[in-house]
């Protein structure tokens, strides 16, 4: 028997519809875990609540992009194929609309689908010599000031090479599928998911010769913040927070576990791009 995990947004339509695909399945025989998207936890624990069953076929995710991101670390560093479905607005993870639920949930009941990895980031915290974080992220990593604070500085090297001391309000590290998300906001490119490298992007930076980069995604990137702050947060998705001081070290890398996504027959990137961004007059 076929097991099938519903991610659904905290949000009416959504459930209904969800309840909708659940009798559809069950009907069929499909076993159905149904979890609700709890907003995230802000602050940094170092604890998973809660593993998806390692088992699933496959997971629908109802909601917009945020509760994509909290599907994909509930699926962890499992091999679970993960297929968005919209309940929100702009979006770039949820591209089926809940009017095509039922249908391309029997594409993928009949197999008739494929998945496309996307790659994502492995990202440590080093504190004193010891490993104080160690979490996976799909689109990106803030280090970020408080509004009120002076500018940051903040020391960065690819591959134990010294790059430059960024002197802004901080620093976006992403995936290729996080180049829609805050890094496109704070000026960073488009980057197709297929493309092999990652972003780093500072946030209003002091010089304006500092621009994005694109490095290979086969480097380590180090980060170090060089003075005392008392409000330097790094972020993980925007899922959760971790307040960073003086003298540690963030290790960002490619992760060795993609984000296996399923894409129907007639997807097409760059028509969900163009209707994203409402590029030549197009509407969502």
């Amino acid at each position: 028997m076929k097991k099938i995990g519903l991610f659904i947004k905290a949000d009416a339509n959504a459930n209904k519809k969800a309840d909708e695909l659940q009798s559809w399945l069950q009907a069929k025989g499909i076993d159905v875990v149904r979890k609700e998207s709890l907003p995230p936890d802000r602050k940094f624990t170092g604890k998973n609540k809660s593993i998806a069953p390692s088992d699933f076929y496959c997971i629908f995710v109802l909601g917009g992009d945020g509760t994509f991101l909290r599907a994909v670390r509930w699926a962890g560093d499992q091999d679970i194929p993960i297929l968005g479905v919209k309940f929100g607005e702009v979006g770039f993870l949820a591209d089926i609309t809940e009017d095509r639920l039922l249908t391309a949930a029997e594409f993928v009941l009949n197999n008739d689908f494929t998945t496309k990895p996307r790659m994502r980031l492995e990202v440590r915290v080093i504190r004193e010599g010891r490993e104080l974080a160690c979490e996976t992220v799909f689109n990106e990593i803030v280090i970020n000031k408080d509004a009120f604070s002076k500018i940051a500085c903040i020391k960065t090297y690819i591959d134990d090479n010294y790059l430059t001391t960024y002197r802004s309000d901080g620093l976006i590290i992403s995936t290729p599928t996080g180049s829609t998300a805050y890094s496109l906001s704070a000026g960073g490119p488009i980057i197709h998911p297929e493309v092999h490298g990652i972003i780093m992007t500072p946030i209003c930076p002091f010089t304006l010769t500092v621009r994005p980069l694109i490095v290979p995604d086969s480097v380590v990137i180090k980060v170090k913040i060089e003075q005392e702050f008392s409000d330097i947060i790094l972020t993980f998705d925007g899922q959760t927070g971790l307040e960073i001081h003086k003298g540690d070290t963030i290790i960002a890398q490619k992760s060795r576990y993609p984000v296996n996504m399923i894409e129907m027959p007639d997807h097409n990137y760059f028509d969900v791009l163009k209707t994203k961004l409402r590029w030549s007059g197009a509407r969502m």
